[in-house]
């Protein structure tokens, strides 16, 4: 296992942090944090946009779209810059410079008077959202290849815990002190992650493993030719594009959905993401052992794919809120595909290309994020429309299509070539 070296912290550093296990530690911190403040907003950001159309949700549900499509834009442009400087000089700046656009965008949103702000405000935290990249390539430097699935599951159980809370103190603030409430939490907790990361967050990318920074690697078009060169590496992260791209359909229209078919309050749909994050956490923290353990890495991403899309039909067809939270344990197994997704796509690439490899696969999925948003959302808006065939969950069911190409991919993949590439044999 590598050790993460702390930049200019000296040996003192070094040994407090010797064998990677406390300096993943101090990463999961930081993502926690972040993903708290992100799920502070989830339940009002919608109903502000929708505020801001006159109460329509129809054009709420476009205008959405085109946030998410500006955010991922912005992602597909600067992922492989932020990538390729990881890899030059270091994951902390990145991740400190990720938090800190997030910080000023949720502070901007508390004073914005109109939409224009909430566009601005989106594009700025697309050209910084290199923050997960930068956690992924942290873990693979300071984590020994074989227990890399299990190490990137904890990433994900951080996650799940930063949406049991993140909601659920966002419907809180939103029920108590308007919509506007949680956007100001929301910005205190990720300068919180700022100060944490500047002072504690030690470097983990050896100088021996630095690479000179080119701007004919660092840019969209660069990044994507990175992962069709290496054809496993492709195949892997087409079925993840899938995945991002049917992932778009929660933020898009989830709180929409959900208060318009099921009459759910800003506190209701809090305490529903929360739930989301107790599965994610049980099954991230707890099954991804076992279940690559058991079935390989190439086995918990075709599960993770099945159940993500199962999911999603479930979510499209449920009448009643009730039976809507009875498909969340089974969408949540969803979260089987990313440890063995990244388990096996970060030993494909050489250390020195860690920050290249993440940052692809976020261009990649903010690709995705340029068309996803849009299509999801005027999806959504066209059948609840009136005059138009009622379908509200419309837009589920072509997530749960999406799930099975992907499946479809896999499957393939791994009748091909299954001990070549880390199938169960």
């Amino acid at each position: 296992m590598s050790e993460g070296r702390p930049a200019g912290a000296g040996e003192r550093g070094l040994r407090a942090f010797a064998g990677g296990r406390a300096a993943v530690g101090f990463v999961l911190v930081s993502v926690w944090l972040d993903v708290l403040s992100l799920g502070v907003i989830i339940p009002v950001y919608a109903p502000l946009v929708q505020q801001f159309q006159g109460g329509d949700a129809g054009s709420a549900a476009r205008w959405n779209g085109v946030l998410s499509t500006l955010w991922a834009a912005s992602q597909f442009i600067a992922a492989p810059v932020l990538g390729a400087l990881s890899d030059r000089f270091g994951r902390r700046p990145v991740l400190l410079i990720s938090l800190f656009g997030l910080a000023l965008d949720y502070l901007v949103m508390v004073v914005a008077p109109n939409l224009w702000w909430l566009v601005a405000t989106r594009i700025v935290a697309g050209l910084t959202a290199g923050g997960m990249g930068a956690a992924n390539a942290y873990i693979a430097d300071v984590t020994a290849p074989e227990k890399r699935a299990q190490t990137f599951g904890l990433i994900g159980a951080a996650w799940g815990v930063g949406f049991i809370v993140g909601p659920a103190i966002g419907g809180f603030l939103a029920h108590n002190w308007g919509l506007r409430a949680p956007f100001v939490g929301a910005g205190a907790l990720t300068l919180l992650g700022v100060v944490y990361g500047f002072f504690v967050l030690p470097e983990s990318l050896k100088p021996e493993n630095r690479a000179a920074f080119d701007w004919k690697k660092a840019n969209p078009v660069g990044s994507l030719r990175f992962l069709a060169q290496r054809r496993e590496v492709l195949a892997l992260s087409t079925m993840n594009l899938l995945l991002q791209t049917a992932h778009y359909v929660l933020p898009t229209i989830f709180v929409l959905y959900a208060s318009n078919r099921y009459g759910w309050t800003p506190d209701m749909t809090g305490y529903a993401l929360a739930l989301t994050g107790i599965c994610n956490i049980v099954v991230q923290g707890v099954l991804v052992k076992p279940v690559v353990a058991k079935i390989g890495e190439w086995g918990a991403v075709l599960a993770g794919l099945t159940f993500g899309g199962l999911g999603f039909a479930i979510y499209g067809m449920a009448p009643t809120g009730w039976l809507f939270l009875a498909g969340t344990p089974v969408f949540g197994l969803i979260g089987l595909f990313g440890p063995g997704f990244q388990g096996l796509v970060t030993r494909r690439v050489a250390a020195s290309e860690q920050g290249r490899l993440q940052g692809a696969n976020a261009s990649a999925a903010g690709l995705a994020g340029i068309v996803a948003p849009a299509v999801f959302g005027f999806t959504y808006a066209w059948f609840v429309t009136p005059g138009h065939p009622q379908v509200p969950g419309s837009a589920f069911f072509l997530a749960a299509g999406l799930h099975a190409v992907a499946v479809c991919i896999a499957i393939a993949v791994m009748a091909r070539a299954p001990r070549a590439t880390g199938a169960p044999a």
